[in-house]
């Protein structure tokens, strides 16, 4: 019994340092998306909205406007890249969660959801790519 135990142990580590090293990557790719969001004069108002259904990486300020902000990597183009990777499904999660930040605001304002896709070293910033009806 107890060597199935031990057998058992490294396996469950090594998903923990799969999903620690995965985390970390995706932290790194939120702060080049957030430093290039800054630079091009958004202002930051929340990092990792979460809530029951969904996530907003990056909630930021662009004149009157909220920006909903989904960060995607990859490391090559393979499968179509990072942009690519955003799903029909991880839309309505996003908007979801979109959602359920609105309700803590006394007013609404003018929204839009961005996508910040990193390739490689690419960053790209595609503005309104989602419409929500």
């Amino acid at each position: 019994m107890r060597l199935a135990k031990t057998s058992e142990t490294p396996d469950s580590n090594a998903g923990a340092d799969q999903r620690t090293s995965r985390r970390r990557s995706g932290d790194e790719a939120e702060s080049l998306a957030l430093a290039h969001l800054q630079k091009a004069g958004l202002k930051l108002i929340q990092q990792n909205f979460l809530c029951k259904g969904g996530e907003i990486d990056l909630i930021m300020q662009d004149g009157a406007v909220l920006v909903f902000v989904e960060v995607r990597k990859r490391s090559s183009m393979q499968f179509g890249g990072a942009i690519a990777s955003v799903t029909p499904a991880k839309q309505r999660r996003m908007v979801h969660a979109a959602q359920v930040y609105l309700l803590t605001k006394k007013t609404q304002p003018a929204c839009r959801f961005d996508l910040v896709a990193i390739d490689g070293e690419e960053i790209k910033w595609l503005k309104n790519v989602i419409v929500a009806g």
